[in-house]
């Protein structure tokens, strides 16, 4: 008797083979035009030489205007995700994400993702946070540990949104899903970069382009 096995992987929200391309999810890091997202979704115009490194966002600033305008790239990191845009705020006020801490959570509270899934903009998906201290493949293959594992839904498009907890507090950067390899099917084993390291690497991209003067 012949058996076989479906193998599984853990893939990057945006490479499920869904049609909508260059699309993803950020919020915004502060006041200034900062937008925190992942580097998977930017990456490849991150890597483009010619100096186009541009991006249209969609933004809204605080007395609820939405603003769509450019952005450029200022730093990333492929091994822990994470890029920084930055647009002109051009005198809007912004009002920025509320950041918490990803070293208190525990294995059953509710949270929630926020994206722009296959396109459809400002798009919330409920669940829990189902495990803590996971490892999951870096966009250069490296091992990011610690990340959130969460059944709240995270497909394409919602790459570098936040996940936030119950006080609407950021606690993760939406990052990749589980699924059966060929099926691009979601299992509902998800997972998200914890804001402690996202906390610890987004300063230096934001002032140097890179982290690696915070690396020992």
């Amino acid at each position: 008797m012949n058996s076989s096995k479906k193998s599984k992987e853990a893939f990057l929200a945006d490479e499920s083979g869904a049609k909508v391309e260059g699309t993803g999810s950020g919020f915004l890091w502060d006041k200034f035009g900062h937008i925190v997202t992942n580097y998977h979704v930017v990456a490849k115009l991150a890597t483009d030489q010619s100096g186009l490194q541009y991006f249209k966002v969609t933004v809204v600033d605080a007395k609820g205007n939405k603003i769509t305008t450019e952005a450029k790239i200022i730093g990333f990191d492929p091994t822990y995700d994470l890029a920084v845009l930055k647009f002109d705020p051009q005198g809007k006020e912004l009002t920025p994400a509320l950041l918490g801490t990803s070293s208190n959570l525990h294995v059953g509270q509710n949270c929630f993702a926020i994206g722009n899934p296959y396109g459809y903009e400002n798009t919330l998906t409920t669940g829990v946070v189902s495990g803590l201290g996971r490892e999951i493949p870096s966009p250069n293959g490296q091992a990011i540990r610690g990340a959130i594992q969460t059944d709240a839904a995270i497909n394409a498009g919602n790459s570098g949104g936040p996940l936030i907890d119950s006080y609407g507090h950021v606690i993760g950067v939406n990052t990749s899903t589980f699924t059966l390899k060929g099926s691009g099917m979601s299992s509902g084993v998800n997972f998200a970069i914890p804001i402690d390291t996202v906390l610890r690497t987004v300063p230096a991209l934001i002032v140097y382009g890179t982290p690696y003067c915070n690396r020992y």
